[in-house]
């Protein structure tokens, strides 16, 4: 291992927007990452630099951290707008920039000191082998988000290789194709997805053709995967070297955040209290500090989702895509029971999830389905269309609505709104505070009373402040102390205090009155405030940019348009490595014989037709999804809107590619 050792463990959160990472933060997140006014990977979520400062100023209560996306590809034109962000990020208060243009590399080094936020190598730099690694630590990197198809056996290649951070995506989208490397969207529509630009082609309906022109697969979502989630996995994650754990979805309400971060963060903590270690044998311990408690319970099933999936995390294939959908259908519920003729209202028979009547009589004391006004309801109709629709009233398992084109007797019923729930986590929010230890001193001189407050906060700020205590000593002795204790044990601003009482006079103690105990409590707070939380170290190696470089650390000297050079720093830095060819990004030539996408998702394995598995048609049939006839013409293509994308599927690499059509 080259180096690494850390106990410290961070749960990585996304914002669209300030009012998101705040929310973010309070349940229980160590660090958010949120983009900029302009080059970030999602067009729709760009901030001011005010309100990035805000939130700075926020995470700083807590000691968590703030990660700025920078990381779409840049063009000549704007490189100094991309240095001007870079700088204004960095004065704002970030922690660190996520990046993915080589541009950033040379600009850090150009910058003579100015710029010394840590880079983090952006999963668009699609890292996913130990060589990989190397180069971006190499340059400097002190962070590198790993590609998200990896298994634990890959990730922990990787930790052997590199001794800087790695961060892994542990719940969310996922995108069918290697990151970064994805040129569909641009092809198709002049969309690209490395600007932030992404149309989603992976998410539309196509016809699987033979290479006869026969249709073998009809209209469905052949490239739409199910969402990551791999909140039982951390243990293994974070001993195979991973040490932040990301959540997708900055393009997310504030709603999924909450929900997500807080199921995470509560497995997160009984990962910790259940004394897990890292690789070297330190125990876990969060990156932030503060406690949350209290407000909602998290369940992921009522959180936006198109099913969930481990992906390749254990080294094997499994049923990844979701053919009839690619929109989130949220859990089952159970089938439609009966229609009345004008489809305004129908019955529900529940799942097997729950009571097989509306109160629950059922043994094995499962749950009733609760429907709720307002409920949002799915169904995949009878020509293969998502309908979603709102639930108006709902009388035990009757739901009454508008009318409902396509809903039929025996439909599989889904919730992708539990109005209840949504109103649970609008209004009922955890509370997040930091522990402090606060010692009170007692002193008595000639009937005159004196008090010391000592306050130590958990990331060890400390505070001390003399307070006057008047001339009348308590009556009660044993009941001024339970005063104290429960007027100095009460929570100020984010502060949760734990107050230990110490008497100089082991019968003497002064009468004081709740208020003035609360004024006490209050002022220590404002003590602490004047001091910012005191945050764990993060690795930054930017200052060795260059300066420590291996020569010869390029791992190919072929710099195809896969590495996305779209601007003259990126090229200058690739061709000072050594490269002996540099092509130029997709977005600025578009190659003819390009490969669109690459992935580790296989049609033909989920369709049963594997030759590895030798289930070429007696597979389908055991397999969940369409049926498959044979095949005719020895290759296979996507049919979508008059364009016709032919399959390359690379055996030996176990991977599948979408390649151009204008081959």
């Amino acid at each position: 291992m080259a180096g690494y050792q850390t106990g410290e463990l961070e749960l990585l959160a996304p914002a669209r927007n300030t009012d998101i990472g705040i929310a973010a933060i309070d349940c229980g997140a160590d660090a958010v990452y949120m983009a900029g006014p302009r080059f970030g990977a999602r067009q729709a979520a760009g901030n001011s630099m005010e309100d990035l400062e805000r939130l700075c100023r926020y995470a700083r209560r807590f000691g968590a951290r703030i990660f700025v996306t920078l990381n779409t590809i840049l063009y000549d034109s704007e490189l100094d707008d991309a240095y001007s962000q870079l700088v204004a990020a960095q004065d704002a208060g970030a922690d660190a920039v996520i990046v993915q243009d080589m541009a950033m590399v040379e600009m850090v080094r150009r910058s003579g000191g100015r710029i010394t936020l840590p880079l983090h190598a952006s999963t668009q730099c699609a890292i996913r082998t130990p060589e990989q690694a190397r180069f971006y630590e190499d340059l400097g990197f002190s962070r590198l988000i790993l590609e998200r198809e990896l298994s634990l056996e890959q990730i922990r290649a990787i930790r052997e290789a590199v001794g800087c951070e790695l961060e892994f995506f542990v719940h969310g989208a996922l995108c069918v194709c290697y990151s970064g490397q994805c040129y569909m969207s641009e092809a198709i529509t002049g969309r690209s997805a490395n600007r932030g630009a992404c149309a989603q082609a992976c998410r539309a309906l196509y016809d699987l053709e033979d290479g006869t022109g026969r249709t073998l697969v009809k209209n469905k979502a052949l490239l739409s995967l199910k969402d990551f989630n791999l909140k039982d996995r951390l243990g293994d994650l974070a001993e195979a070297g991973i040490t932040s754990f990301k959540i997708e979805g900055r393009l997310k309400n504030i709603s999924y955040v909450r929900n997500v971060v807080r199921s995470y963060s509560m497995a997160m903590d009984r990962m910790i209290q259940d004394r897990r270690m890292d690789r070297m044998g330190t125990c876990a311990r969060r990156t932030s500090y503060g406690t949350v408690s209290g407000g909602f319970t998290p369940d992921l099933d009522k959180t936006f989702n198109r099913g969930y999936t481990s992906l390749f995390i254990d080294g094997k294939r499994g049923k990844w895509s979701t053919y009839d959908s690619a929109k989130g259908m949220g859990e089952e519920i159970g089938t439609v029971s009966s229609v009345n003729p004008e489809k305004t209202s129908f019955r529900i028979t529940p799942g097997k999830k729950w009571s097989a009547d509306s109160r629950g009589n059922d043994a094995g004391g499962k749950a009733p389905l609760e429907l709720h006004n307002g409920d949002g309801l799915s169904f995949v109709a009878r020509n293969s269309e998502v309908v979603g629709f709102r639930a108006d009233v709902c009388h035990g398992l009757e739901v009454r609505c508008k009318p409902v084109a396509g809903l039929y007797q025996g439909a599989r019923l889904f919730r992708n709104v539990d109005a209840a729930f949504e109103k649970e986590v609008e209004n009922d929010t955890p509370l997040r505070e930091i522990g402090v230890t606060l010692e009170i001193c007692i002193h008595e001189n000639g009937g005159i009373f004196t008090m010391t407050a000592s306050a130590t906060s958990e990331d060890g700020r400390k505070a001390v402040k003399d307070f006057p205590a008047g001339d009348r000593q308590a009556a009660n002795r044993g009941r001024m102390e339970s005063i104290f204790a429960g007027q100095l044990s009460k929570s100020s601003g984010h502060y949760r205090f734990r107050p230990v009482l110490h008497l100089e006079d082991a019968h003497a103690i002064p009468f004081m009155s709740a208020a003035s105990l609360n004024s006490i409590r209050r002022e220590m707070a404002s003590e602490l405030d004047k001091a910012p939380c005191i945050a764990k170290p993060l690795m930054n190696r930017t200052m060795l940019l260059h300066s420590q470089r291996k020569h010869g650390i390029m791992p190919v000297h072929d710099v195809t348009y896969k590495s996305n050079v779209s601007n003259r720093l990126a090229e200058k830095t690739y061709g000072a490595l050594g490269a002996h060819s540099i092509e130029k990004a997709f977005e600025i030539e578009h190659k003819r014989d390009a490969e669109l996408m690459r992935m580790k998702y296989c049609i033909r394995y989920e369709l049963g037709m594997c030759p590895k598995e030798k289930a070429v048609s007696k597979g389908s049939q055991d397999r969940e999804g369409p049926s498959v006839p044979g095949v005719s013409g020895g290759r296979l293509f996507l049919a979508n809107n008059g364009r016709r994308f032919p399959l390359l599927f690379d055996c030996g690499a176990c991977e599948m590619a979408v390649l151009s059509d204008k081959r």
